[in-house]
């Protein structure tokens, strides 16, 4: 494994909820991807060992179908996914602390191939950072 690429961000949204936003599939295919990205959910089984496989839409109108895995699902603090396919293979955890009124979210990736992760570092971290900003904002709408 590589080095990891990781993340923190301060959410002013309940852990449960945060949490929520990550296993519930119709919130989670409204922010998932980077800014301008589309989700299509094939399969969707947020439990230990559910297979996760999505279509994402760029805005170009370029497919990209990803297959993951769910490994770890500890409600309400921890997420853990292997994405196995087609491209970058790595493994993803999430983990929710309570933090000043809020939910602080960590998100760490470990690719397999390090020479991919140092490829792909500078445009993921980017894109892990457009992601968690459309988290905030389906976060911040009326339940």
């Amino acid at each position: 494994m590589s080095a990891p690429i990781s993340t923190k961000r301060l959410l002013s949204a309940p852990r449960e909820r945060v949490f929520g936003a990550w296993i519930d599939p119709s919130k989670l295919a409204r922010w998932w991807g980077p800014k301008g990205f589309r989700n299509t959910f094939h399969r969707f089984e947020p439990v230990a060992g559910g297979t996760w496989i999505y279509t994402m839409h760029s805005p170009d109108g370029t497919d990209f179908l990803n297959k993951t895995v769910f490994v770890e699902l500890s409600r309400p603090s921890r997420i853990v996914l292997d994405h196995l396919e087609p491209m970058h293979r790595f493994t993803m955890t999430i983990d929710l602390a309570v933090r000043d009124g809020g939910t602080e979210l960590s998100l760490r990736m470990e690719f397999e191939d390090p020479a991919e992760a140092q490829r792909v570092g500078a445009f993921v971290a980017a894109a892990n950072e457009e992601n968690l900003d459309r988290l905030e904002s389906v976060l911040k709408e009326k339940i």
